[in-house]
């Protein structure tokens, strides 16, 4: 199955980029971050995400949460208590 997934984001200007990925057993909202990750590789960290819709579907909440528990999981991980 594939997912159409569309990111409105802000770097130096407002940028919207849109894609087709395969879900492979994921979820629309993790192939949507891991996207995201790439593209702010790409550009600036800075970069700021405003809008995902995965299928026509706003899925920015998700993909925000998913952000923050990874976020959270490397913060943990690393803490040496």
């Amino acid at each position: 199955m594939v997912v159409s997934i569309r990111i409105d984001y802000r770097s130096d200007s407002k940028v919207t980029q849109a894609a087709s990925f395969p879900l492979r057993g994921r979820s629309h909202a993790k192939v949507a971050l891991e996207w995201w990750k790439h593209l702010k590789r790409e550009t600036s960290y800075r970069a700021e995400l405003e809008k995902v819709t995965a299928d026509g579907k706003d899925i920015t909440q998700l993909v925000r949460d998913l952000e923050e528990q990874e976020w959270e999981k490397a913060l943990n991980d690393t803490l040496p208590f």
